[in-house]
């Protein structure tokens, strides 16, 4: 597609993409790796939060996170790779580096095809130490006796980063009361991802959009000048596009595990971030605030929203403590996050070259991501009046903004803030004749 026929496809959405110097956000080479971002705590420093208001105290916690690190889905991917460089290797067309990249990626294509999407040893750990935070930052919260109610989807990853959590929880309190569930009646909640039909055509005009702008960012010819001795051969023999696509894959994934070897020099500085500034407008288009999709997307997660808002008010309801951890994937977190309106994450933005700027995947969606409400009560009432009730929001550990006008910090009347979100939900069936 010709670049004049691009901006005219973004013109006719409300979006634009300027053309201006890449003076923004650099990912570094894990980060550009979007979802395949493993999560950054602690290696990255431990997020310090506020001290909790004077008078108060945490009682309750409302959580959903992502499955933590894991395999490529589609072990086909692996296989592609390795069947393609075979066929050049055979013909003579592989350079040195790229005879090294088949000898590395046979074993591990091996391996993926028992192991296709599975949490990895690091997956495992993330979770313990997510529990491990969760447990010190809030210890009231975790006292003998507290209810911990974890529910996951049937997904074999996202019940293991469950069982890790919760038996974290376990060794550091034997005394915890801990139910967990993963069956047909947790699925509609935890990983609603369906979406309306209208949302579903603007989600597939946004990706056809994404694929324009992927065109227009840059090209690939070092990635394949590593590889390949003949160019020629490569526009002739090979896929070229799945071929760059799975091996950005494979790469970007290799931080998720513990004894693969890198594959980054096969890319430039320059393509990773080109590569994740597209990946983060396609992702954005396809779960943000934007006119592709006239913000209608993120309201996929209203049942979910609605959900938490009733088990938050019934643990208010009881002088019990309670903490109530559910886990699914990065395509529920990253609407949660927008529909949530989670810092600036729920704000419109129509300019995809400019996105980058405000709005950065990786922030949100890492592998293991969460998000936890953390709710307050007065120090000396077990049960309080709903009036009387704090929440603060955390997106991966780190405090964020909620949208109503705080109390104090990053603390907000609970009430406040669930009648937002009410009166938000109300309007999906006006705002969109549904």
């Amino acid at each position: 597609m010709k670049k004049i026929s691009i901006i005219f496809l973004l013109s006719l959405t409300g979006l634009t993409l300027h053309a201006k110097s890449d003076t923004k956000i650099v990912p570094d080479s894990l980060q550009a790796g979007s979802q395949y971002y493993a999560y950054p705590v602690p290696e990255r420093g431990i997020p310090i939060l506020s001290p909790t208001p004077d008078g108060y105290v945490p009682f309750h916690i409302e959580h959903y996170g992502r499955h933590g690190s894991r395999w490529i889905i589609g072990a086909y991917k692996y296989e592609n790779t390795v069947r393609q460089l075979e066929k050049a290797d055979k013909q003579n067309k592989l350079t040195p580096r790229g005879k090294e990249v088949l000898e590395q990626l046979r074993p591990i294509a091996k391996e993926a095809k028992t192991r296709d999407g599975e949490l990895t040893p690091l997956g495992h750990r993330q979770h313990r130490g997510i529990a491990n935070r969760m447990y010190h930052n809030f210890p009231t919260v975790f006292q003998p006796g507290t209810h911990v109610d974890a529910k996951s989807t049937q997904v074999i990853r996202c019940i293991l980063s469950m069982a890790n959590e919760v038996e974290e929880l376990r060794v550091l309190n034997p005394e915890l009361i801990i139910t967990m569930d993963a069956s047909a009646t947790t699925q509609p909640i935890l990983n609603n991802s369906d979406l309306d039909k209208g949302s579903f055509n603007a989600a597939a005009k946004a990706y056809r959009l994404t694929e324009a702008v992927d065109t227009l960012l840059f090209d690939k010819t070092y990635f394949f000048e590593q590889i390949f001795t003949d160019q020629d051969y490569v526009a002739t023999n090979i896929d070229s596009n799945s071929l760059f696509s799975n091996m950005f894959e494979i790469a970007t994934n290799t931080q998720s595990h513990d004894d693969q070897p890198s594959f980054y020099d096969l890319f430039t500085p320059e393509m990773l971030q080109r590569k994740w500034k597209s990946d983060n407008a396609s992702w954005f288009v396809s779960a943000g605030n934007s006119a592709v999709s006239d913000g209608r997307v993120p309201f996929n997660q209203r049942f979910l929203m609605e959900e938490i808002i009733a088990s938050a008010d019934t643990a208010m309801l009881s002088p019990n403590l309670s903490a109530n951890l559910r886990f699914g994937h990065e395509v529920v977190v990253l609407p949660l996050t927008v529909f949530m309106e989670l810092d600036n994450y729920g704000d419109e933005i129509n300019d995809l070259y400019d996105l980058d700027s405000k709005w950065r995947n990786y922030e949100i969606f890492p592998m293991g991501c969460n998000i936890q409400l953390i709710f307050y009560r007065p120090e000396l009432n077990k049960v309080s009046n709903s009036d009387d009730i704090l929440v603060k929001a955390l997106l991966n550990e780190r405090e964020v903004s909620l949208p109503a006008k705080p109390v104090t910090g990053n603390y907000y009347r609970w009430n406040d803030v669930r009648d937002y979100y009410n009166k938000k939900i109300e309007s999906f069936s006006t705002r969109f004749k549904e």
